[in-house]
């Protein structure tokens, strides 16, 4: 048994057959952007693409193309994707002494200089040339005071590295560059008999 569907046909101007509404062939309506678009800058509705495969609306298809170019000439070319997320986003600043913050094993560092010195005094400690082996260890040079009835707190300085070798505790910091702070630090620490051990 075959099933054939037909499409039915009623006179042209029914609205109703019975209940149900009869579907007009018609284009359909503009939305409410379209509609707005056209006010603003004059452009008629693009038609339907039926419309424009039997070359219906051509005049208004015309007057559309128009519209845009004199549209695209009023707001200018678009800016390219790349250059809107840059415009975006902030420009990083650089470290103040040129450094590349870094991250290993869930440890941060200041330089890759200082992250690859840890790897070796690791390294040095499985060997069993070093022991005790800490990182970013705090050293207080001067009590907290009180300035000018502000309190300040106490002076300290970070050792990036500290471990026993050879029956002696060494404090290590690894420097790109010395500074007039560093210099101060230094000359407070080697004061309390600790010399710093420099690596470059």
């Amino acid at each position: 048994m075959t099933s054939r569907t037909t499409a039915l046909r009623y006179p042209e101007g029914t609205k109703t057959v019975g209940t149900a509404n009869v579907r007009e062939d018609r284009a359909p309506r503009p939305g409410y952007a379209q509609k707005k678009l056209a006010e603003k800058f004059g452009l008629a509705p693009v038609p339907a693409f039926d419309d424009i495969a039997d070359g219906v609306g051509a005049p208004a298809i015309a007057l559309s193309i128009a519209g845009s170019a004199r549209t695209a000439a009023q707001i200018g070319s678009p800016t390219p994707l790349g250059k809107t997320f840059a415009s975006l986003t902030k420009p990083v600043k650089p470290s103040k002494y040129r450094n590349t913050k870094c991250e290993s094993g869930g440890i941060k560092f200041d330089s890759k200089r200082e992250m690859h010195r840890w790897h070796e005094l690791v390294q040095m400690q499985v060997r069993g040339e070093i022991s005790e082996l800490e990182l970013q260890v705090p050293f207080i040079l001067a009590d907290g005071v009180v300035i000018a009835g502000r309190k300040r707190p106490p002076l300290r300085y970070v050792a990036d590295f500290v471990y026993e070798q050879g029956g002696e505790t060494v404090v290590e910091d690894v420097k790109g560059r010395v500074t007039e702070g560093y210099r101060i630090k230094r000359h407070l620490m080697a004061a309390r008999g600790i010399q710093i051990r420099e690596v470059k």
